[in-house]
């Protein structure tokens, strides 16, 4: 007779001789079992023991071995089996209304609750959305940037909250979302919430906050993937004996897609105890359709809505690069579980791309642009001799200085990770016009953009210009300023609003200032790669000016949707001006982003949007410089 019971959080199997043939050995191994001659034990990795004990058991009955299943154990089996039979009638009734759309007859108390409560009046996706997301308990909206995500959830937790079945909102996403998570309970609920930021700081002091109880928990706790990774014991905690029922929503989470990773981890030994979960992405599978497995573990982490076999099917189908097979396996996994908004549905205003204003260099610039592109012409005829590696690096380096010309020549000066090749090597006198740039001429963009700001501003436009330089920015914004218009900037450094921080210097203060009509802050200058994503500027801004752009597709597509967003782009039209300078990288750049841009809308407007464009690398270098300069 096997024995199955529980050791130090172990699934551990004790059997005689003649109970388990090769075979069954072999499936115990498959699942991670380590065998012990000695004790003749059968022990399961750590972690794992409630998921195993489903699968053991549920094996050993198939193939007919006689085992006693011993009473911690057979807690797991069943905890394990009402957690499958809860997540089964979760996808029935998901399944039930997506196929059968919006039944208000059954949803009443919630629109009541929406007519009485909620001062935002949602728009009927958002309400679809939301209704799906009570309906399926634990749910993800993969609704395209812009669409309101964040509405619908506040709108679900303030219902849930006021029913007494939730406490609090626990929210894990990039920093930048911390301001328009606060920003929109207040446009939602009616009021500023009770709120709690656990991200940075002094550790002590941030762990110190994880010490509440049900009489003194706030609404709101932020916290990053970062700050997750290092305090998910504390959160664990938290959820775990407070008696607090948070509500745990994963946004912008994409950032958890790969499997074991260090925030996926952190993410998955927290959410089982959590009361209810969501997640929020605009892009679901950046890579491939394995980067869902995170996401709905997440949501279920006590059932998975993707089974093992499911897992191995989709994998194999992907790398024969069969992605119709492999997308419908996932559809049959998790389809009822998500719900999802295109940008068609949301009955925005159109978007106008203006055509790029062409600059003519002036004269300094001019001679160091022609130079450097002399010099990268004649050392690419002698990469052949190189290592590989050493060439990717230089080619990689070659694009940056080239994209540093295009942006403010002083930036040459700067040193490139990873790069030290001197591209006006002997020139003592281009040399010296890099050094003294500043004192020799104003870049000829910097007039034009000069120019078409004073332009919008007479027609009392806000304006948000980007730009993926520091130098750059601060060059602009310090620029502007002097003119006597009103500038923000935000980049990289720019901190997070917490304690630490003075609130009109975070960016959540800042972009609070740009957004309020009558601040006097009307120009936004800002890096893609700090704010393009999590940040709402479309209510009181519509012109967007691009001053220099990059290579990444994913920040320049999630950037236009800066201005462009539900809740006050549907009669306004969102602008986009370009500044480019004649002959030069911009227009490659240019035309590359708007090719991929528009294959991307079209594939990230699928149910199963699978795409490998450029948000996590950064072979388009290496893609326009054999575009520019040939493969030699």
């Amino acid at each position: 007779m096997i024995r199955i019971s529980v050791e130090s959080g172990c699934l551990v199997l004790k059997a005689c001789d003649d109970d388990l043939a090769p075979r069954h050995e072999s499936q115990l191994a498959f699942w991670g079992f380590e065998f012990n001659p000695v004790t003749k034990l059968f022990r399961s990795p750590e972690g794992r023991a409630a998921e195993l004990a489903v699968k053991v058991t549920a094996y050993l009955a198939r193939c007919e071995r006689p085992f006693v299943v011993e009473p911690p154990a057979e807690a797991f089996v069943l905890e394990r089996r009402d957690a499958d039979l809860k997540l089964q009638q979760c996808v029935d009734r998901g399944r039930q209304f997506k196929n059968a759309g919006l039944d208000y007859t059954s949803s009443t108390d919630f629109l009541t609750f929406l007519n009485a409560r909620i001062p935002r009046k949602l728009k009927e996706h958002q309400c679809k959305a939301a209704l799906h997301l009570l309906a399926v308990d634990n749910g993800a909206n993969f609704s395209v940037p812009g669409s309101g995500k964040t509405t619908v959830v506040l709108s679900v937790f303030q219902h849930l909250r006021e029913r007494g079945d939730l406490d609090a909102l626990f929210v894990v996403g990039p920093p930048a979302c911390f301001g328009p998570w606060r920003m929109e309970f207040e446009e939602v609920v009616g009021r500023p919430p009770s709120y709690v930021i656990l991200a940075g700081g002094d550790v002590d002091d941030r762990r110190g906050k994880y010490q509440v109880n049900k009489d003194s928990v706030c609404e709101l706790y932020l916290t990053s993937y970062q700050t997750l990774q290092r305090d998910w014991e504390q959160v664990r905690l938290l959820f775990k004996y407070q008696g607090i029922r948070f509500f745990f929503i994963m946004d912008e989470a994409h950032y958890i897609k790969q499997v074991n990773g260090a925030w996926a981890t952190a993410a998955l030994n927290v959410a089982r105890y959590a009361e209810k979960r969501c997640i929020l992405t605009g892009t679901p599978f950046p890579r491939s359709y394995s980067d869902a497995f995170n996401l709905f573990e997440v949501l279920w982490p006590e059932s998975a809505p993707i089974s093992e076999r499911q897992k191995h099917k989709i994998q194999f189908l992907s790398q024969k690069g069969d992605f119709a097979e492999a997308s419908m396996v996932l559809e049959e996994a998790v389809a009822p579980l998500f719900y999802r908004v295109r940008k068609e549905d949301l009955g925005l205003a159109a978007q106008r791309f203006h055509a790029p204003i062409e600059v003519e260099m002036h004269s300094y610039e001019k001679r160091v642009y022609d130079a450097i592109l002399d010099k990268i012409c004649h050392a690419s005829q002698s990469d052949y001799f190189r290592d590989l590696e050493v060439t990717m690096r230089l080619r990689r380096g070659r694009i940056m200085r080239l994209r540093q010309c295009v942006s403010y020549t002083a930036l040459l000066g700067t040193a490139i990770e990873d790069y030290s090749e001197d591209l006006l090597e002997g020139s003592h006198s281009l040399a010296d016009v890099i050094r003294r740039y500043d004192e020799l001429e104003v870049p000829g963009k910097l007039d034009a953009l000069l120019g078409l700001v004073q332009d919008l501003r007479k027609q009392g436009e806000k304006v948000v210009i980007w730009s993926n330089f520091v130098r750059t920015l601060e060059l602009i914004r310090d620029t502007i300023h002097k003119l006597g218009i009103g500038v923000g900037l935000i980049y990289g450094k720019t901190p997070a609003e917490n304690v630490n921080v003075c609130e009109e210097l975070s960016r959540e203060g800042i972009i609070r200032e740009f957004v309020r009509p009558d601040s006097g802050i009307d120009v936004l200058a800002a890096n893609p790669a700090a704010c393009a994503e999590s940040i709402s500027l479309h209510k009181t801004c519509s012109h967007a000016i691009y001053y220099d752009l990059s290579y990444n597709c994913a920040q320049y597509v999630q950037s236009l949707d800066r201005i462009h967003r539900v809740g006050g782009s549907e009669d306004k039209e969102a602008h986009y001006h370009f500044l480019q300078y004649r002959d030069s990288l911009d227009q490659d750049v240019f035309a590359n982003l708007q090719g991929k841009a528009a294959r991307m809308s079209k594939i990230i407007d699928q149910d199963y949007p699978i795409y490998s464009l450029d948000m996590f690398g950064d072979d388009e270098e290496l893609e326009a410089y054999a575009r520019l300069f040939g493969n030699t």
